[in-house]
């Protein structure tokens, strides 16, 4: 796993052992971020199931002002920081704890938010729907949700607008729709 663009290009980052952790695939990550490349550089993101904190590492890289990482496991929390070691000078949080906690807490809207939450858990539809429900995308603002199928159904105030498959990966992108 890497850094795929920006000042920090090239950055091998520290992963996890075993299989139980899923990274988004360096291939995933670049068609992601060639899609959304435009929106990176000054925003503020919320990396909410972050893992090892490929998705907004890669958005610091780019030019974001200010990341905001979550996850519930401190291991996560621990292979995360080591990465961030390597950020000098970034602007940039971390919290640790459930998605609900963590969104109920925020203060500031987000231009960019990822919802990569493990594939077998559906909280991620909760975590979409509660980002919609309270307004934590700014306006004009995109939520990248990936998972394992497609999305079906409706998200109160959301609209799909782009949606990709990747191999097993499907990444779904929402903005707020027009009320």
């Amino acid at each position: 796993m890497r850094v795929i663009s920006g000042k920090y290009r090239g950055l091998v980052l520290a992963e996890f052992k075993g299989r139980d952790i899923r990274p988004t695939a360096d291939r995933v990550k670049e068609s992601l971020f060639n899609i959304i490349s435009s929106e990176i550089v000054g925003s503020r993101a919320l990396d909410l199931f972050c893992g090892s904190g490929s998705l907004g590492i890669e958005c610091l890289s780019r030019g974001a002002e200010f990341v905001q990482f979550n996850d519930i496991s401190a291991d996560s929390i621990a292979v995360l920081n080591k990465n961030l070691a390597r950020m000098r000078g970034e602007n940039f949080r971390v919290t640790r704890g459930d998605w609900k906690a963590c969104l109920s807490a925020l203060k500031d809207k987000f231009n960019l938010i990822f919802i990569d939450p493990p594939y077998a858990d559906d909280c991620g539809i909760y975590a979409t729907q509660f980002v919609f429900e309270h307004s934590v995308l700014a306006d004009g603002g995109t939520l990248v949700y990936e998972r394992d199928r497609a999305f079906s159904g409706e998200i109160a105030g959301a609209r799909v607008f782009d949606e990709r498959k990747y191999g097993k990966t499907y990444l779904t992108f929402f903005t707020a729709s027009d009320k």
